[in-house]
């Protein structure tokens, strides 16, 4: 009798251990639940006795919660979709080396952008582009044309029908924003953007905000990264999504922390989620990522968008570290001039549409010269692209902000782009009710 409860007691010893050493994957992300909880169960029926545990946040908070852990405290795996925030963690050397992890049997880079970090510090889990969703019952209901470009979002039709988020609240809005500024140019870029946040009826808090909003019929149109709208579509919401010409497809990444806790069992984690059995999740309706993959290995659904194909027309070859450098002060001057300032920017843009719409029924060249003046007032960036490009200015923002001389710098170059946006904004309004007073 005692050498079998002595036995038992080994077993279950044995056994404790083993948990012990299988330990907890702890995945910081900044996917939604719906993709998180799927991979979740998934590898853990797949790998039992490794748990994983799934910390969600925004990219920004992300990064800041993995540099302020000490080693031994930290999560396993950061997952994310903007290759620049990996870009932020390589350079503070806390990623380690994955290569061996790879997936030998996905290409080698979708259009000119590598899938994995050549350096070998993270790996393409998926892929993603960035574009336009809308619902299409609203758009019938408010006669509001179907946008097929970026472009198309700065119409008069458009206002008040539009919705997005801010980069500095959502990694995927930035890669968003960036696609735009990349393509464009900064000056048209940013000048193509404040006049959709003119016409935009909210900016969101979270970026899921955004096309919840167009699934319920909240906004008829989304500026997104393409999950939220294809997932939208799939999942039976009465959505579209289209690419625009302007856009890029990049690779949606994991990596490995250093300093993490479970590093072995991260690993078969990550080989997880790379695996054909992995990728193919991806696919599920209310995931709707595309895959590094080539869909000939898998079985995606009828129709699906073929990421390699979208890449060979997408007129953006993205630079992960030109928006690396300037990540801070894309993400502050779209607070200060837009999210903090959008009901001032709205009614410029409404007055602006007003006078022009006057101005198409009777032609008036003093009330044309206040209508430009006011165009330039509220859609000229007050960072210009000297500045925007300055390594000197850019260092500013890339410092310690604990540093009270560096957050004393920072704060009274952002309080300057509030005040300066409050003051165009309201010149702006009153050139353009000027002009509809003299076109009428």
């Amino acid at each position: 009798m005692r050498s079998t409860t002595l036995a038992v007691l080994v077993a279950m010893a044995g056994l404790a251990t083993s948990l012990a050493q299988a330990g907890t994957v702890t995945v910081v992300t900044s996917f939604p639940k719906e993709l998180t909880q799927a991979y979740k169960a998934a590898f853990e029926k797949a790998t039992p006795g490794v748990k994983v545990e799934i910390l969600n946040k925004n990219t920004v908070q992300g990064i800041a919660y993995v540099r302020e852990l000490p080693v031994g405290q930290r999560p396993d795996i950061f997952w994310a979709s903007a290759p620049d925030a990996f870009e932020v963690l390589s350079g503070l050397n806390l990623l380690d080396n994955v290569a061996d992890l790879a997936n030998k049997a996905a290409p080698a880079k979708v259009g000119n952008y590598p899938i994995n970090d050549p350096q070998g510090r993270y790996l393409g889990q998926a892929l993603a582009g960035y574009g336009l969703m809308w619902n299409t019952r609203y758009m019938a209901a408010n006669k509001v044309p179907t946008p097929k470009q970026w472009s198309d979002l700065v119409r008069p039709a458009y206002f008040g029908h539009v919705a997005m988020s801010s980069p500095s609240r959502s990694g995927t809005t930035h890669l968003t924003v960036e696609t735009m500024l990349q393509g464009e140019g900064w000056e048209k870029g940013w000048r193509q953007l404040l006049q959709i946040a003119g016409n935009s009826a909210a900016i969101t808090e979270r970026s899921f905000g955004v096309p919840d909003g167009v699934n319920n019929g909240q906004f008829g149109v989304g500026l997104v990264i393409d999950f939220f709208g294809l997932a939208g579509k799939y999942s039976g919401f009465p959505v579209e999504f289209a690419y625009p010409d302007v856009t890029a497809v990049v690779p949606a990444n994991i990596a490995l922390v250093t300093g993490g806790k479970n590093a072995e069992e991260a690993k078969q984690f990550i080989r997880y989620t790379l695996s054909t059995e992995g990728q193919q999740l991806l696919f599920e309706p209310k995931i709707s990522r595309l895959p590094i993959l080539p869909q000939s290995q898998l079985k995606a659904p009828a129709g699906y968008p073929d990421p390699f194909e979208i890449a060979k027309r997408a007129k953006v070859a993205f630079n992960s570290d030109l928006s690396e450098s300037r990540y801070n002060v894309v993400s502050g001057l779209f607070d200060q001039t837009i999210t903090f300032r959008l009901k001032d920017l709205q009614a410029a843009t409404k007055a602006i549409h007003a006078a022009e719409a006057a101005l198409g029924k009777k032609p008036h060249a003093q009330a044309a010269a206040l209508v430009k003046q006011a165009r330039d007032l509220a859609y000229t960036p007050v960072v210009g692209a000297d500045m925007a490009a300055n390594k000197d200015f850019l260092k500013v923002f890339t410092a310690n902000k604990k540093e009270a001389a560096v957050s004393k710098q920072v704060t009274g170059l952002e309080d300057r782009w509030n005040r300066q946006a409050v003051d165009n904004y309201a010149k702006a309004k009153d050139m353009a009710e000027q002009a509809l007073a003299l076109a009428k």
